[in-house]
């Protein structure tokens, strides 16, 4: 059995050396959560400057999550390319569904829809490629000066 004791110790080598790695991690990210630890102590300094009424234990953690379907930044540009493809203006709803069409995404869970309604909805807003026409719920064309481009 020499053979299963070097690869004993081949796998044991591997781990130590996995465990180190990791807890250099770990001990930078501790660095780091100290860092961002006292930049939120100055935030609240100075909101309590600003009113000192405020309630800091009333605000809200905010997590992001990626987008599972779409890379940052390319949100806009495949909206755009529905929008492109089509002969009518589209709800932010129908950019998305559209969206994930075509990537191949068959049966996309409601909420990963939404998110990325929000998104298209979002990047379409402050465009001036596109024009949204009504209020509720507003309907995206491209403008004429895209159409050419």
């Amino acid at each position: 059995m020499p053979r299963a004791h070097i690869a004993t110790k081949q796998a044991t080598y591997t781990l130590d050396m996995l465990h180190r790695e990791l807890a250099g991690k770990v001990q930078q990210n501790k660095a780091e959560a100290e860092r961002l630890h006292e930049a939120m102590k100055h935030v609240e300094a100075v909101i309590k400057l600003l009113n000192p009424a405020h309630k800091l234990n009333r605000i809200a953690v905010r997590r992001r999550k990626p987008n599972p379907y779409f890379k940052r930044g390319t949100v806009f540009r495949a909206a755009l390319e529905v929008l492109r493809r089509t002969d009518g203006p589209l709800t932010a709803h129908d950019v998305a569904l559209a969206m994930l069409d075509a990537k191949g995404v068959k049966n996309a869970p409601a909420e990963a829809v939404r998110d990325l309604e929000g998104a298209v909805r979002a990047s379409l807003r402050g465009s001036d490629a596109v024009v949204g026409i009504g209020k509720h719920p507003t309907q995206w064309r491209l403008t004429n000066d895209a159409d050419k481009a």
